[in-house]
């Protein structure tokens, strides 16, 4: 599973991040050092938004395109603070574009880049979310179900710092915003759901243990409008009951979440992922919503990306 598939497996507010999961030790030779001073001198001039997780390190060019296949299996809370977990499995092709515009997948979603600067990018970006059923025996019971949710909206990232470490490996230190509109859809109708910011530091950190591993971690903060929010704890007064009263949603901080994920090669076009995730709550504008159920919930996924295919023509980021 590629971290764009991974972010999928997150809830359905979470779409950055956790491009991430878990974690011995490796010691390189004199020229092994080398070799990574010469790749952070190099990565100088890279994309501030390069995925450092995937088959290249950091001081190798990228194919312009490749696809493959991946397959995933994770488990997520079915809303913000939900008691209710939704277990997904996922086996898709999958596809990558590094154009100097167009940028699909490599652990970022699509982008449209407007500006790609040493130490900064401007983009304009795209996220989304598995549906989940409102089922029997649920606070949710009765209500209309919770549908695919995606968002679109601008995104600027910064280099914040780059790392370069005695014994070997690179890591990377960036900050976003994300400033999306969300919306729902059944795939018969497009429903508007709002608003959302997200800024989010994440840490990308390559052959610091095992030669071609990846550790990333994340953790941001989510608001959003009060449309946003009604989605998952408004409760109209068709759908009150003696357990669940109505109750009208307002906008605000909706949570926080932090993210880890570990990526390992399996063999020479086979990577595995592993991804884990908690999500705060406590304190959310409607914490006093009977379908706010949890301040903590969690989100698990584990994966694969097979690499079948890719250009002999390198991206120039």
């Amino acid at each position: 599973m590629s971290p764009l598939l991974l972010s999928l497996f997150m809830p359905p507010y979470h779409h950055s991040s956790i491009q991430r999961g878990l974690i011995g030790l490796v010691l390189f030779t004199l020229s092994g050092v080398v070799c990574a001073q010469q790749a952070v001198s190099e990565a100088e001039t890279t994309s501030v938004d390069r995925n450092l997780t995937g088959f290249e390190s950091l001081d190798e060019a990228q194919s312009l395109w490749e696809f493959g296949a991946a397959g995933g299996l994770g488990e997520v809370a079915n809303y913000p603070a939900s008691s209710q977990r939704n277990l997904i499995a996922l086996a898709a092709p999958y596809f990558i574009y590094r154009g100097d515009i167009i940028r699909i997948g490599g652990g970022n979603g699509v982008r449209a880049v407007v500006v790609d600067e040493k130490d900064f990018e401007i983009d304009l970006s795209f996220g989304g979310a598995f549906s989940a059923d409102s089922e029997d025996d649920t606070v949710r019971e009765g209500m209309p179900e919770l549908d695919f949710l995606f968002e679109v909206g601008p995104q600027v990232v910064y280099r914040i710092k780059d790392y370069e470490f005695s014994n070997g490996g690179t890591a990377r230190l960036n900050a976003r915003l994300q400033a999306r509109a969300a919306f729902s859809t059944d795939f018969s109708e497009l429903d508007d759901r709002g608003f959302v910011l997200n800024p989010v530091i994440t840490y990308q950190q390559r052959g610091r243990l095992f030669p071609e591993t990846a550790l990333s971690a994340s953790i941001g903060m989510v608001f959003a409008t009060e449309r946003f929010h009604e989605y998952f704890y408004e409760v109209a007064d068709q759908f009150a009951t003696d357990a669940r009263p109505a109750y009208q949603a307002k906008g605000g901080y909706l949570g926080t979440e932090v993210g880890f994920s570990f990526s390992f090669p399996i063999k020479e076009n086979i990577r595995g992922f592993a991804g884990a995730g908690l999500q705060f709550h406590a304190g959310s504008a409607n914490e006093d919503s009977p379908l706010y159920e949890k301040d903590v919930t969690y989100s698990v996924a584990i994966g694969f990306v097979w690499r079948l295919y890719k250009s002999e023509r390198k991206a120039t980021w």
